[in-house]
């Protein structure tokens, strides 16, 4: 395939990458704030998949002949998380941010890593949901989501 060609996959696959380094960082966070052992254990099993998502990305931004973007030092929060509330909605938010960034994802891609984007955008709605008590409608859509709501 030609640059060309690839460029809104690559443009996609760097996006889920940026957000999966996010959300290993976040999880980080989370999991440090968490007492409730069940919670504790859905913030380790995410951190761990996100730990998987983050490197499979990685070698299919290789494989799309370019440099995984790398991750940062540090990230902003988008809200000061310091107890388990705040942890709990952060989980969420991550969440809700790879589910856009994988439906992005499945739109550019093709073939098994359409495939793929589409198992990660899934699982990311459910932990979303499990995290926050709710589904999204249409998840990763952000113009069929809460901001949308009453907007005519």
């Amino acid at each position: 395939m030609r640059r060309r060609e690839t460029a809104p996959a690559l443009d996609a696959t760097q996006a889920a990458l940026a957000a999966e380094h996010a959300a290993v960082y976040g999880y980080g966070l989370v999991g440090a704030l968490l007492a409730d052992e069940e919670r504790g254990a859905w913030a380790r099993e995410a951190y761990d998949a996100h730990r998987g998502h983050r490197d499979t990305l990685q070698v299919a931004v290789r494989e799309l002949g370019a440099s995984p973007v790398a991750s940062a030092a540090g990230y902003a929060l988008p809200f000061e998380v310091v107890d388990q509330a705040g942890a709990v909605r952060l989980a969420a938010e991550l969440e809700s941010r790879l589910a856009g960034a994988y439906a992005d994802l499945v739109l550019a891609a093709e073939g098994n890593a359409r495939a793929e984007a589409a198992r990660a955008l899934r699982d990311a709605t459910v932990r979303a949901a499990r995290w926050s008590g709710r589904v999204e409608p249409f998840p990763g859509l952000a113009e069929y989501g809460e901001e949308s709501e009453g907007d005519d």
